[in-house]
């Protein structure tokens, strides 16, 4: 299933020019300077070609002849791109912690690489008998490496990739049409004759991919390199003589297809638009077509939604029906123009060494999606501790990063099996996980605070937990007469009044009896009582008055006091 559909998001992807997304064959790479020559292959300059519109450079991202750079200590030299080692036989200069053997080791290695690189465009020069093609193994053949130190740009873009470009050409090398048709017939000629299964995405009997590639990048906590969604590795995986993925037999088509579509939507330029961060989870999402909704789904999720600013009053418009949705379901989806019945999908990714784990996946409509948070945010609704006119206000809609955040001191000690279980309980409105509330219970033990987060977060657990008893109000409710309602209300009077008549107290009745008071109410509330007549006395008259009134109050309403 979510193969199925990561296979039919490449469809839609492939026809928006902004996730750029690759055909066979090729793949999407950060690409950080351009070796720029003449048609002769003499050098006329090394560009770089970051974006320096940020703080930190950041290359720009171009679609090049095959997969990622190949891991592993061999030398894999690429089509017509590559790093500066391959290109130009460029080794940084030696590092501060790198002793002299590790640095000539480094500058051999260097030299190998160019010459590996090298070989293999001289080898391909006559077969392809492409004027543009032998500049590029001209340049390789006269270019001299120990030249390259003398190009000081390369220092700040030794680690990045880079492609070659004719002088006063707008495209690469590898762009034009005659490379392109020659290396397309070359992916054609290189896939195995092997025997046929039936495809698990299409259905239809083909080839059977050995590896998964691309490899997914994107996922926080995995590999730079990439990590496999489908993967064997294990001798006890090889029955039936069925080895690597022919145990899940997809062909290579299929495979190039889902593989592009998730890191399209996990590390495209379009990506912000559809991931986010749950603790060790890496969550994406996306719609069976395009739509308004979509692309504010990022901000929604992640909270940015209340403070994005739109210049435009159309953008403006369209975070208000969103905010109208939040509030009373997906129904209102319709003034976006969005249908509610699109589909929805999201999957939910952790990190698993050179694997990925699928921690959950949804799938639904629009408008379902729009109910299942409006639920979520009406369990969570309770009165806020700082309000709008605060300096930094309680959130109408906590997003469930701040949520977890509460169940542990550092973000890196959140139970990482949580995310998942609270997005599974928000998106199917099922009730919370108990280890949620258990979480918080023991955070607030710890530091003694009860803030605004903490306390939804429990009336929410609450709420789910207890549904026949119906919806619990989000602030006090005077009217209500049962007696644990009353206690916990007196409960906490008494605890009002000890704070206010010895600041700062290390111990409050809380922490000292509120187990023995849940447990034997008739034994316990007496004495408490007692005790909360010599805090009483300490207060200034007025608040002593008002805080009597309310204490009788509460007591009205009690015939007996409950033994337990």
């Amino acid at each position: 299933m979510i193969l199925q559909e990561l296979n039919k998001l490449y469809d839609r992807l492939v026809d928006e020019p902004a996730y750029a997304i690759a055909p066979a064959g090729y793949s999407l790479q950060k690409i950080a300077f351009t070796v720029v020559i003449h048609d002769d292959g003499q050098l006329h300059a090394i560009i770089d070609q970051r974006d320096h519109s940020s703080s930190k450079p950041a290359p720009m991202q171009r679609l090049v002849p095959g997969q990622a750079k190949p891991s592993g200590s061999g030398l894999n030299p690429c089509f017509l791109w590559d790093n500066s080692a391959y290109m130009l036989g460029y080794a940084p200069p030696q590092q501060s912690r790198e002793t002299a053997t590790d640095y000539e080791k480094r500058i051999e290695r260097t030299g190998l690489a160019f010459e590996a690189f090298r070989d293999r465009h001289l080898k391909l020069e006559q077969e392809i008998n492409n004027p543009s093609f032998s500049a590029v193994c001209q340049f390789l053949m006269h270019w001299q490496p120990e030249k390259a130190s003398e190009y000081s740009v390369l220092k700040d873009i030794s680690s990045g990739f880079g492609v070659f470009q004719l002088i006063g050409e707008t495209k690469y090398v590898h762009e034009y049409t005659v490379i392109q048709a020659w290396w397309e017939q070359q992916q054609d000629l290189s896939k195995p004759k092997s025997s046929r299964s039936m495809c698990l995405i299409t259905g239809q009997r083909s080839p059977p991919a050995l590896l998964h590639e691309p490899a997914i990048k994107g996922v926080s906590g995995a590999q730079s390199s990439g990590a496999k969604l489908v993967s064997f590795n294990c001798d006890s995986f090889t029955s039936y003589d069925k080895e690597q993925s022919k145990n899940a037999p997809v062909s290579e088509t299929a495979t190039f297809r889902y593989c592009t579509a998730l890191n399209g939507i996990l590390s495209g330029p379009n990506s912000n638009k559809h991931r986010l961060s749950l603790a060790d989870t890496t969550i994406v999402f996306w719609t069976d077509k395009p739509t308004a909704t979509e692309s504010w789904l990022g901000a929604l999720f992640s909270n940015d939604l209340l403070t994005t600013q739109p210049q435009d009053e159309a953008r403006l418009q369209q975070v208000g029906v969103l905010l109208k949705a939040l509030r009373e379901g997906g129904k209102v989806l319709w003034d976006l123009g969005d249908d509610p019945f699109t589909p929805f999908f999201l999957l939910g990714l952790a990190p698993n060494a050179a694997r990925l784990s699928v921690r959950f996946w949804y799938t639904d409509t629009l408008g379902h999606l729009f109910d299942r948070l409006q639920a979520h945010h009406d369990a969570l609704k309770i009165v806020a501790q700082f309000g709008s006119d605060s300096r930094k206000p309680d959130p109408e809609f906590p997003p469930a990063w701040m949520l977890l955040r509460e169940t542990a001191r550092e973000a890196k000690d959140i139970p990482p099996l949580l995310a998942g279980a609270l997005m599974r309980a928000i998106l199917q409105g099922t009730p919370y996980p108990d280890s949620l509330a258990s979480a918080v219970i023991r955070r607030i033990r710890a530091d003694r605070t009860i803030n605004y987060c903490r306390a939804a977060i429990l009336k929410a657990w609450l709420t789910r937990l207890n549904r026949s008893q119906g919806e619990i109000p989000v602030s006090l409710d005077t009217e209500r007469i049962e007696p644990a309602y009353r206690l916990g209300r007196l409960f906490a009077v008494m605890e009002k009044t000890q704070e206010d008549a010895l600041p700062g107290i290390n111990a409050t009745v809380r922490d000292r009896f509120y187990s023995a008071a849940s447990a034997t109410p008739a034994a316990v509330f007496p004495r408490l009582l007692r005790t909360y007549q010599h805090h009483l006395a300490k207060l200034v008259p007025g608040a002593k008055v008002n805080r009597e009134k309310l204490v009788q109050e509460i007591v009205d309403g009690l015939d007996t006091m409950p033994p337990h």
